[in-house]
């Protein structure tokens, strides 16, 4: 009678998985070498005694009436800065996604290859996506600081811009992922690039780009607080008017009204995704 065996399967890949972890392993060594990344100077008894100076400065929180409508006000500021940057950006990006989406393209039903010509406009827009996103939001706040001043306008358009290449780049992806037969059936029997768009592509994607969108909202909330610290107002340039004059306290209430906020920005999106869905 043949007896089964019980030694424990072995993966087949494990020699790839091993060789990969090495690899990784030997190129995040000097990686982490050439940031002069030192996990042990936070513990040092100068960085300790530091730490313990600048925490003490926090306590106890300013929660006097003044000052909290002053931060409600900022907090309000932020709000209005991300919702309307990432409004922009949606109509930034938008068109240019439908006009870069290969999909959509009525020249590349024949033989399945597209016209020089609106190849070349593709890449000029998918071009322009990869400017707009490869400039972080900050660096477009600095610059429109010094453009339009001091405020909101700068952190609205540099919130605009960026978010405005990456949403157009995402947009480009969903739209060339989802389920084409119906988009292409639609062009091939002469329906136009907006027929084919509204009642082919549109029905299929709405959710995961209304729910990409949403995230994008709610990250534009966390960005338009580091952008205030750069002079574009909101939330963040009160915070560093108050680091400024070593008022531990108000940073303190400041940084737990941001908190709240990014729950209740995570709740909102989160109720607008299962009401897409």
């Amino acid at each position: 009678m043949a007896t089964l065996s019980t030694a424990p399967p072995i993966d087949p890949a494990w020699r790839s998985r091993v060789t990969w972890a090495v690899v990784a392993i030997m190129v995040l060594i000097p990686t982490g070498w050439l940031a002069e990344f030192n996990p042990a100077t936070l513990w040092g008894q100068q960085s300790l005694r530091a730490t313990g100076q600048f925490l003490a400065t926090f306590f106890p929180p300013r929660v006097d009436l003044p000052f909290l409508d002053l931060v409600a006000g900022a907090t309000w500021k932020t709000v209005a800065i991300a919702t309307v940057g990432t409004t922009l950006a949606v109509m930034i990006a938008a068109p240019l996604a439908l006009l870069a989406t290969r999909v959509l393209s009525v020249s590349a039903l024949a033989g399945g290859r597209m016209c020089t010509a609106c190849a070349a406009a593709r890449l000029a827009i998918r071009t322009i996506l990869i400017l707009l996103r490869s400039i972080p939001e900050i660096v477009w706040a600095l610059l429109f600081v010094r453009a339009v001043g001091l405020g909101d306008t700068a952190g609205v358009i540099a919130i605009a811009l960026t978010y405005g290449g990456m949403l157009g780049k995402v947009y480009i992806e969903i739209l060339e992922s989802g389920e084409t037969q119906a988009t292409r059936a639609l062009l091939a029997n002469g329906a136009s690039r907006t027929q084919a768009f509204l009642y082919g592509t549109l029905p299929v994607c709405l959710p995961e780009l209304m729910s990409y969108t949403i995230y994008r909202w709610e990250c534009a909330i966390r960005a338009s607080v580091v952008m205030g610290f750069v002079g574009a107002g909101g939330l963040g340039q009160q915070m560093e008017l108050s680091m400024k004059m070593l008022a531990g306290g108000e940073v303190l209430t400041m940084l737990l009204v941001f908190v709240g906020l990014v729950f209740v920005a995570d709740a909102v999106s989160g109720y607008l995704r299962r009401w897409l869905a």
